[in-house]
């Protein structure tokens, strides 16, 4: 997915983990989403959690979009031309509806529910993404992970995976990335990561061994849940720092509870952002704009897509330098 403001914000993002007292009890941080514009006329809107003001990375976890439910009839759905990606990993999960995507790696792949899609930009890459004509509803979140320097200008892929449900006793997990509950998904990371889906039955209660070398996030989608006693509505992000061993959550309602849980270690590097590029300078992203712009074939050319505009030509940059976004 594309970042489409029309004036992103360039971003210095630094991770600064926050420990916890007592690992069996960590203290959750609620972080609340700003919306979005996807774009077109109608403009479908998303929820931003990541980055923010004062929380840029969870692990390597540096981008987080959450929609939906969206009424496809009302707003027109997703569309958006092929545009670029350098540095990042895209990840995307629907829990509705469906989508289309083509990238430079040559890849013409659905996006389904309960399905992870995994793409590598590394050294450049660029794809689209429209939802499909027998999509009515769509809702998912669509995340990116930030590769290390040792990796990021690594070569384009792109990985699918379904995982297993595997039931707990009150909850359902799928582990798409990373360990948890006992599974381990097969798709390969460049730090370790975790990502999951959690769907817990109505007043259900269940608790979950950490790495505790891990920060984590808790994203709930539908209903509202207590993550280690602190509530949580749907859109809101809960953050547990660093050296918690175990989380409770808790259903509080009589209907079901969907949540994505995501994790990793500290990232420890300092990542610059603007629009769709991860890099480490402000003259980088300057460079990666003006490749984009001019047709560079560092990202390669997406076949098939047959909306407008043809590309999505970038934004203009900003005339300030990059301020660092400090995390406490």
């Amino acid at each position: 997915m594309s970042n489409v403001e029309a004036a992103p914000a360039e971003v210095e993002c630094h991770d600064r983990a926050a420990a916890v007292d007592d690992p069996s009890r960590p203290g959750v941080e609620i972080l609340t989403a700003r919306d979005v514009p996807l774009g077109g006329p109608r403009a479908m809107r998303v929820r931003r959690t990541l980055p923010r003001r004062g929380r840029s990375l969870i692990g390597a976890w540096c981008f987080l979009d959450h929609y939906g439910p969206d009424d496809v009839a009302r707003t027109g759905g997703m569309d958006v031309a092929p545009h670029p990606h350098t540095g990042l990993q895209t990840v995307s999960w629907l829990f509705t509806g469906e989508i289309e995507h083509r990238d430079s790696l040559g890849v013409h792949a659905r996006v389904r529910p309960g399905e992870l899609n995994l793409m590598t930009g590394g050294h450049g890459i660029c794809h689209s993404e429209v939802s499909t004509p027998e999509t009515t509803t769509l809702h998912g979140a669509q995340l990116w992970v930030a590769l290390p320097d040792a990796h990021r200008n690594t070569a384009r892929d792109f990985a699918a995976h379904v995982p297993d449900p595997v039931d707990l006793g009150g909850a359902t997990v799928r582990v798409f990335l990373g360990s948890l509950a006992g599974d381990t998904s097969p798709v390969g990371t460049f730090t370790p990561l975790l990502g999951a889906e959690l769907t817990l039955t109505p007043h259900a209660r269940v608790t979950l061994d950490l790495d505790r070398r891990f920060e984590h996030g808790v994203l709930v989608d539908t209903g509202t849940v207590a993550v280690a006693g602190t509530e949580l509505s749907a859109t809101d992000l809960g953050y547990l720092g660093t050296g918690a061993t175990a989380v409770e959550l808790a259903n509080r309602s009589g209907a079901p509870a969907r949540l994505l849980l995501l994790g990793g270690p500290p990232f420890g590097e300092a990542i610059v952002m603007w629009w769709n590029f991860v890099a480490r300078s402000h003259e980088e992203i300057v460079g990666l704009r003006d490749a984009w712009q001019r047709g560079s074939d560092r990202f390669g050319r997406v076949e098939g897509y047959e909306g407008e505009p043809a590309w999505l030509p970038a934004p203009t940059l900003p005339n300030a330098r990059i301020r660092p976004r400090r995390t406490p």
